[in-house]
């Protein structure tokens, strides 16, 4: 494959040096590797308008964590591009491949040895006074939650416009299967293979014995309304991206039918074998 670009964390000095060693890889290989503007003049090399690089790039690396990587999947949504993240942060689930395993990858990724994961994305519409105000795509999460130190908020939830609790709770989670290792999960939710077509919905904190997280098809809309008078209240996606939220408002959630993004599986290396490895799942128990 050719035409492949890169996305940069360019916080982090060891993600700069990594993308430089990759410039220097792919002109040597005559297979050069094209970068957004603000990556190019960071890197001090030539970039492409976001238009063009968005129209152009087949495939980019992704030189970061998993928070680049979010940033990445908001960049490229609505287009065919593939991501490829190489972690130079922590746990790294989006983020999988480890620096010392790239050139690895690139030979199976310029020969086409690898398999394309296509993975849903939550579509959120935001409603104040029954107009829209906010339509947003989340490859990860969408979590309503409140400001205010211990205060809980009340949110009825419907599931397809018909009524199905009144939770109260500090906020509530709903995520996509990519989302199920990350927010999700130290909430209580189980995890999801990418490929699968599913929501989960997680309370945070909630005050009630019942609350569990439930797992949602996607066929279903999960409405969320904030009930009360706090005006603490806020939106997020993916972690990243923050909308303020007032009592009465509404969102509505579903798994976006139009939208995508899309990732690899590389050989010998799955959705399972990253959960094992980043998770210790499988591994043998030292007592020593």
């Amino acid at each position: 494959m050719k035409d492949l670009g890169l996305i940069v964390n360019l916080r982090k000095p060891e993600a700069i040096n990594m993308a430089k060693k990759l410039i220097d890889w792919g002109n040597e290989n005559n297979c050069p590797f094209l970068l957004p503007h603000q990556e190019a003049s960071a890197l001090t090399t030539i970039g492409l308008d976001d238009e063009v690089w968005l129209r152009t790039v087949k495939l980019a690396l992704v030189i970061g964590g998993d928070g680049t990587f979010l940033r990445a999947a908001r960049y490229v949504m609505g287009t065919e591009i593939i991501l490829h993240g190489v972690n130079m942060g922590h746990l790294g689930f989006l983020a999988s491949t480890k620096p010392d395993e790239i050139q690895h990858d690139l030979d199976n990724i310029i020969n086409d040895n690898f398999e394309i994961v296509e993975r849903r994305v939550l579509k959120s519409v935001l409603y104040h006074d029954d107009q829209i105000t906010h339509k947003i795509y989340a490859l990860n999460d969408i979590v309503l939650t409140t400001n205010a130190i211990a205060r809980l908020v009340q949110i009825e939830i419907k599931f397809n416009d018909k009524f199905f609790c009144v939770l109260p709770a500090d906020g509530v989670i709903i995520s996509t299967p990519t989302g199920s290792t990350a927010y999700a999960l130290s909430a209580g939710g189980s995890i999801i293979p990418p490929q699968m077509d599913a929501m989960i919905l997680a309370p945070l904190c909630a005050h009630t014995l019942y609350s569990r997280p439930l797992i949602a098809s996607d066929r279903d809309v999960i409405t969320l309304i904030p009930r009360g008078f706090s005006r603490d209240l806020m939106l997020t996606q993916d972690g990243q991206v923050a909308y303020e939220i007032f009592p009465n408002d509404r969102i509505e959630i579903n798994l976006s039918k139009s939208r995508k993004i899309r990732t690899i599986n590389l050989p010998g290396k799955n959705f399972l074998d990253i959960v094992s490895e980043k998770l210790g799942w499988g591994q043998a128990f030292n007592s020593d």
